[in-house]
């Protein structure tokens, strides 16, 4: 059943990343237009790479992603949603590629005929800004349309993605907010079980080995033939948005999605564990169901493990009840490294976590978390107050 008032539903707050949440963002804005994105800017494959080469920035890809998702796509008009969503080739001449880019700044180009005008202006003004910084090298094989509108915003704002997030939150008229972890341009980097280190989000789809010490640093990821550099780890702060949006949730969830790259990233800026064990309210980790790749066979219980180690390199001596109180499974349908039954709530008591099931995992596709059932779990918890069994 959803929302009477939508306006009004509770502030639930996910630190996430990548696609895992697309689904559920959607179903989750039918329920309540208050929930709190706050979103790993860690990216370095792909075009997200060639765009943070060239201006030394944050990743916006999951930024986008996301706006889009909580989209109101009965308000926006599908041109606009498919102009954000719009790539350029990944083959063909760069040159060819770049004069392109040059000819949509124009305002009679084709790709704004069906637009509707204030759409269209806005979006073009923001594409100028990225066009009029474009490097005369710059590789735009496979460019998001909707990253260079952020990327134009940002570099326009004297990079600050409070106004373009705003303009965008308003102009897809979106349920919810986005806003990035950090606003510093950092790496996400790993020790892994040998010693060795890698540097850059992209990697981690590779590890063989598990993660020791997840960490940012502000070194480029290596390229083929390049020297590695020793690499120094930093803690930025938590970026004053998402610091706010943490002073008064309904509920703080560590969602599915991969583990590293998506949650993890997200708590080790400086200010994350103490904002969170500040926040009286359900704290709930939803682990993926299937196969993580990034795990390297940690089992649920090193997961939860690992959650709490990294808030309390924030928060130190923090009781674990102010940092999470559920894990939330599905025994039925779901399928987790190292099992569940009793064991695993015994285990997990023992870390002074609780163990709640719940149907939500597809029964065709253990991959697959089913929006709306995941939704009505998390409104049930943030429902119960603080920790309430």
């Amino acid at each position: 059943m959803k929302c009477t008032d939508a306006a009004r539903g509770p502030r639930l707050v996910f630190f996430t990343g990548g696609t895992a949440l697309r689904d559920l963002s959607r179903t989750l804005s039918q329920h309540t237009r208050n929930s709190i994105h706050i979103v790993t800017p860690f990216d370095s494959g792909g075009s997200t790479a060639a765009l943070r080469r060239a201006f030394a920035m944050p990743a916006v890809g999951d930024m986008r992603n996301r706006l889009l998702a909580l989209a109101d796509t009965s308000a926006v008009p599908p041109q606009v949603l498919a102009f954000c969503e719009a790539r350029l080739p990944d083959t063909g001449d760069g040159e060819s590629l770049r004069q392109e880019l040059r000819r949509m700044g124009q305002a009679d180009h084709a790709v704004w005929r069906d637009m509707p005008p204030n759409y269209a202006e806005a979006l073009r003004r923001h594409l100028t800004f990225f066009l009029c910084r474009m490097p005369q090298d710059f590789t735009p094989h496979r460019a998001s349309l909707g990253n260079l509108i952020l990327a134009g915003g940002y570099l326009e704002h004297r990079r600050d993605f409070g106004p373009i997030l705003a303009m965008l939150g308003q102009l897809l008229q979106v349920r919810g907010v986005v806003c990035p972890s950090v606003t510093e341009s950092l790496h996400l980097a790993a020790e892994l079980a040998d010693g060795s280190v890698l540097v850059g989000q992209h990697r981690f789809k590779d590890l063989t080995q598990p993660v020791r010490r997840l960490f940012l640093t502000v070194h480029e990821p290596e390229r083929p033939g390049q020297h590695v550099a020793p690499q120094t780890p930093c803690r930025p702060p938590l970026a004053a948005e998402a610091a706010a949006w943490l002073r008064a949730p309904a509920l703080i969830c560590y969602p599915m999605g991969s583990f590293y790259t998506s949650v993890l990233a997200n708590l080790l800026p400086q200010g994350v564990g103490r904002a969170i064990a500040a926040a009286p309210c359900p704290k709930v980790f939803i682990p993926n169901s299937g196969r993580d790749p990034e795990l390297c066979g940690l089992s649920l219980v090193g997961q939860v493990d690992m959650l709490l180690r990294q808030l309390r390199e924030d928060a130190p001596h923090t009781p674990t009840e102010a940092l999470l109180h559920w894990v939330v499974l599905d025994e039925r349908n779901g399928v987790y490294p190292g099992g569940t039954g009793a064991a695993l709530r015994e285990a997990l008591a023992r870390m002074g976590v609780g163990l709640l099931c719940r149907e939500m995992v597809s029964p065709a596709d253990a991959q697959r978390h089913l929006p709306e059932q995941t939704v009505r779990v998390l409104l049930e918890l943030a429902a119960r107050g603080e920790g309430q069994p």
